[in-house]
């Protein structure tokens, strides 16, 4: 699946930051790819194992960030306890009926997301604000006082995903600790 975001901020109407993110699953393997041209990075997540790594590239240093079950939960508490409530907003995207439901984070990101039953993600953890959504989110915004972030489906592909997507390197990058990154900021 991929994406077009942008992030626009009330104050500041003339500034928009655009990105693409893009999403592989494959059984328990998720990857997640965002990129801009302000920066980029990739996640891969093995469900069976909880466990994750963080690539990004900060200032033209290339990061590898591993990280544990504790981490991923900690790196993605905001959406812990999610709930989506449904409403009785439904649209048609990309040819899928969607059916709106709308939600709150702990730390006050509002989420309003239209979703299809017709496609359901084999791994729900491939995106942590989703993994409660009985279905596959086809738009969705996230606002938090004058911070918009809006995602509209691009495209969907229902080929097979080569294992090698999900392949961490083994060179290139400058590995750290989930803690040594919180330290840097680069989360």
């Amino acid at each position: 699946m991929v994406y077009n975001s942008t992030i626009t901020n009330a104050q500041d109407t003339g500034r928009k930051i655009s990105s693409t993110t893009s999403f592989y699953i494959k059984g328990n393997l998720c990857r997640s790819e965002v990129a801009s041209n302000l920066y980029s990075s990739v996640t891969i997540y093995d469900s069976k194992t909880s466990s994750g790594v963080l690539l990004k590239e900060v200032n033209g240093q290339k990061l590898l960030i591993r990280m544990n079950e504790e981490n991923w939960n900690q790196k993605n508490r905001r959406y812990a306890n999610l709930n989506f409530t449904k409403t009785n907003e439904s649209k048609s995207i990309a040819g899928y009926f969607c059916t709106q439901a709308k939600a709150s984070t702990a730390d006050g990101f509002d989420i309003t997301v239209f979703y299809t039953r017709d496609l359901i993600p084999e791994n729900k953890m491939y995106d942590p604000p989703f993994k409660n959504l009985d279905g596959l989110p086809l738009e969705y915004e996230l606002t938090k006082g004058n911070l918009h972030i809006k995602y509209s489906l691009v495209s969907i592909n229902l080929n097979p995903v080569p294992a090698s997507k999900f392949d961490i390197p083994t060179s290139g990058y400058r590995e750290l600790t989930y803690e040594e990154s919180l330290k840097m900021k680069t989360q």
